[in-house]
């Protein structure tokens, strides 16, 4: 059996290593999950954010990376059980000059420029914060975003705080900012995707899912690349 999964250049959850082979927190759950179901080959395939519903959807790879669950992508492709619980982030430079905390703290200064990638659910968080539109600069791949924000052609880069962790860590001019969660307390939900019609695929992942997600093997595999107890036991029902 083989499987064709899409994946993004975003540490620490996938990207390509040095020695061009695909790593990652969501790689090694998928390759767990997708050997323990029978799958002989896995196939990588490197796209970009805005591809990976279409590419699933149309049949140009199986399945996707983990990415966020809304009702919006639903309508496109299905998605399999939680894996992660995240919440959202800024990486600025280093003390945070201009104090951006919040999407509110970026909407408040006209002046500040705020890095995203297309079709990801920061955008939304952004807009609905006030962000205008002339304040929001557009990254195809999360590495131009940081060279830009090195650079100093944006002030802030949003992703997930996870992940800002990690750029923080690589780069010693920028730190990670962690946004508050919320009053509700819940962080958006992520989740590997396919195509609506590949009912089997997701069936057997999901049963798979469900058994190995919060196990002892899991929880050390992602304490590997920063992603504890917070990011996943919100997702993890009747395990600890």
């Amino acid at each position: 059996m083989r499987v064709k999964i899409a994946y993004i250049e975003e540490p620490p959850f996938y990207w390509t290593g040095e020695d061009h082979s695909v790593k990652g927190a969501d790689i090694e759950l998928a390759e767990v999950v997708l050997r323990a179901i029978g799958v002989s080959t896995i196939e990588y395939q490197l796209t970009s954010f805005e591809e990976l519903l279409p590419g699933v959807q149309n049949g140009r790879w199986d399945m996707n990376v983990p990415i966020f669950a809304t009702e919006e992508r639903a309508k496109h492709v299905a998605f399999s059980v939680p894996v992660w619980s995240l919440g959202d982030g800024f990486v600025v430079h280093r003390t945070n000059p201009k104090a951006l905390t919040s999407y509110e703290a970026v909407a408040a200064q006209s002046e500040v420029r705020l890095g995203i990638i297309p079709g990801q659910i920061q955008f939304d968080s952004a807009k609905s914060a006030g962000v205008s539109d002339s304040q929001i600069v557009m990254f195809k791949h999360q590495p131009d975003a940081v060279a830009a924000l090195l650079s100093g052609k944006i002030d802030a880069f949003a992703a997930t705080a996870v992940g800002n962790r990690v750029i923080a860590g690589a780069n010693k001019e920028l730190e990670a900012v962690a946004h508050d969660i919320g009053k509700d307390g819940k962080a958006p939900i992520g989740a590997f995707s396919f195509n609506k019609s590949n009912h089997d695929l997701l069936h057997a992942v999901n049963a798979q899912l469900r058994e190995y997600l919060g196990s002892a093997d899991h929880r050390t595999r992602m304490a590997k690349y920063g992603i504890t107890q917070t990011e996943i036991d919100s997702v993890i029902v009747g395990k600890k």
